[in-house]
């Protein structure tokens, strides 16, 4: 019987010639292609309008002609605006201490498996944030009110007179108080769900090693929580500088102690809205997100040494 053979198939070990690129795939393209676009409409694209905006100026005789940075100079000599960069300032710097504080105690809280009803009791922190802010600004509002709400009734019913939360003293605690009940539960929630992925096994081997509760927080659950403490802190910044939502409503309560630049935000909104000043609410805008941008990334830059 005659056999075939089989030729080996000829291997072409040359290199490859230069100059020769491999034919490029547009697959990853065509998958990213429509999120770059939603992108640029939704977020870039607003950003450089903006820009755009704060190198004109409108002026009622002449209309509209470019004045390059002359906004960005006004801005910076504009004691209205840094009235109103300094009190976000503050209230960054007590109310997002006390409200990571807090949001951390819940967190170890429900975590350490000696609370009872720890699911209703999570559900409950968290519940605050599922209200639109415009409720809960308004249901804190009316009961700040000492002529109309809570206040109001316990002076009538007690025979005395509390502190006005709504006097121009107290108003920035109150806006402090209203925002802390509201994101307790989404920071607890983050700081929750980071102590949830710790391994078993340090819990096992710090109760070999005689640890107590106080103990493990300490050496390993603190530890373990610095990366979900960075997120929160960064995410508390942020809406520390936007604040805008309380004391817009709460402003039809208190006109005497919310004025039209009680904020950034605020500011930029009467500027636009009220004075149509267009071009300057831009430059506004446009420094409150830098400046914004430029905290956050030194807190993300120093927590990313640390945790290193």
């Amino acid at each position: 019987m005659a056999t075939t053979s089989r030729s080996a198939p000829v291997i072409d070990a040359r290199p490859p010639r230069r100059g020769t690129r491999a034919p490029r795939s547009w697959t990853g393209w065509w998958f990213a292609g429509p999120f770059i676009a939603v992108f640029a409409l939704v977020f870039l694209a607003p950003i450089a309008y903006s820009i755009y905006l704060s190198l004109f100026r409108t002026r009622l005789i002449g209309g509209t002609s470019f004045v390059g940075l002359e906004n960005y100079l006004r801005a910076f000599e504009d004691p209205q605006f840094w009235a109103a960069a300094g009190r976000v300032s503050l209230f960054l710097a007590v109310q997002v201490p006390i409200m990571l504080f807090v949001a951390l105690l819940v967190a170890l809280a429900i975590d350490s498996g000696r609370l009872y009803g720890t699911d209703f009791f999570r559900v409950s922190i968290f519940m605050p944030y599922a209200v639109p802010a415009v409720v809960a600004t308004l249901m804190w509002g009316f009961m700040y009110g000492s002529q109309f709400g809570l206040i109001g009734n316990l002076n009538d019913t007690l025979g005395i007179t509390l502190p006005d939360p709504l006097s121009p003293q107290l108003i920035l605690a109150s806006v402090g108080n209203i925002v802390t009940w509201e994101f307790v539960g989404y920071n607890m929630l983050i700081l929750y769900s980071a102590l949830k992925v710790i391994p078993t096994s340090l819990y096992e081997a710090a109760a070999m090693d005689g640890a107590g509760q106080i103990r493990t927080i300490f050496a390993i659950k603190l530890p373990a929580l610095r990366g979900a403490l960075i997120v929160a802190t960064i995410f508390s910044i942020i809406g520390s500088f936007q604040l805008f939502n309380e004391p817009s409503i709460l402003q039809n309560l208190a006109p005497n102690a919310i004025t039209t630049y009680f904020t950034p935000n605020l500011y930029a909104f009467s500027l636009s809205f009220s004075g149509q000043q267009h071009n300057y609410s831009a430059t506004v805008a446009i420094i409150m997100g830098a400046i914004t941008m430029v905290i956050a990334y030194i807190v993300q830059l120093r927590g990313m040494r640390k945790a290193g």
